[in-house]
């Protein structure tokens, strides 16, 4: 009997090789934490902002930094501090004396991919002069509005165990990120491979990251992306898990309609990447879990039992007819 060979009605060469490469040039450095990987490349060709959350230590700020370096585009990095100020991100208005009129200083945040470090380190005025820039991609200024060149990317970290001198994300921000990654610890055996990699002194190759994508490539990619064909039932399927955390009787805040786009867009997203045309029902079911944690509140009963978001995630997916 003949094997049927799946062929895809988008030429998605072009993604596989730029997914392949990235992959391949970060390995050069980063041991392990694939899954961590995958979503920060979907989330780029999802055009959505990412949350990335772990202990220190964990490669959360050099995994951001090298995937910045494999695009071929402007890089900026924030320290968020508690003393920083809306216009040490934005950028102010500096009168010039030889010209009598105030001019725009653009701030760090004009840039293509940024990396805000500590996020929650800031207190929320701080934090509030992202809510335009992240949802828009713009920046306004007395009255004038200045757009932000293409790609914009923002990748922030935060750390979920020091809590001392920290001010938590507003939803309204929390809101505007594509997805929230939970770095894990890695395994024994890529924690010996570190250990292996360090004791022959591989941080030099933090220099050698090449340059993957730039920003034609990346266009190119979401207009394909885009194309990626959803069966009406599976549109209907990411309804109904976004809608179920409205009406959960653990939660207290339930996933706006950004949540559910999120969730479409990535899934879109994913499918490609893993050289599909069309979304599967796994594709919704495993990105639930970073496009939501962030969007949904627990009641204070459930927190007391130690309950998570991800475990009501799990216990919404699970009471779901899977659409086939």
């Amino acid at each position: 009997m003949e094997e049927t060979v799946f062929q895809t009605r988008i030429d998605f060469e072009q993604l596989n090789q730029s997914v392949s490469q990235i992959k391949d040039e970060l390995a050069k450095v980063i041991v392990g934490q694939h899954a961590f990987i995958e979503l920060l490349i979907t989330a780029i060709f999802a055009d959505g902002h990412v949350l990335i959350e772990g202990v220190p230590g964990v490669a959360k700020t050099l995994t951001a930094k090298l995937i910045a370096k494999t695009i071929q585009s402007n890089f900026s990095r924030i320290q968020f501090t508690p003393d920083l100020m809306p216009s040490d991100v934005l950028g102010t208005s500096v009168f010039i004396p030889s010209t009598a009129n105030f001019e725009f200083k653009q701030g760090p945040i004009f840039s293509n991919i940024i990396l805000i470090d500590e996020i929650n380190r800031s207190p929320a005025k701080t934090q509030a002069a992202l809510f335009e820039v992240m949802e828009e991609r713009q920046v306004t200024n007395d009255g004038i509005t200045y757009p932000m060149a293409f790609p914009f990317l923002v990748m922030a970290t935060q750390n979920p165990i020091d809590q001392e001198g920290t001010y938590r994300l507003p939803e309204a921000q929390l809101d505007r990120f594509l997805f929230k990654i939970d770095v894990k610890y890695p395994s024994l055996a890529d924690e010996i491979q570190i250990l292996n990699g360090h004791h022959i002194g591989f941080a030099h190759k933090m220099s050698q990251i090449s340059s993957v994508l730039n920003a034609s490539t990346i266009l190119a990619v979401r207009e394909n992306i885009r194309r990626v064909h959803v069966e009406p039932k599976l549109i209907e399927y990411i309804a109904q898990i976004v809608n179920n955390t409205r009406d959960n009787k653990f939660l207290y805040l339930g996933a706006s309609p950004r949540a559910s786009v999120a969730l479409l867009n990535a899934s879109k997203a994913l499918a490609a990447i893993r050289g599909r045309d069309f979304v599967t029902p796994e594709d919704i079911q495993e990105l639930s879990y970073p496009v939501l944690r962030h969007r949904i509140i627990l009641t204070p009963e459930k927190e007391m039992e130690g309950a998570s978001a991800d475990d009501i995630i799990k216990s919404i997916i699970q009471k779901l007819e899977v659409p086939r």
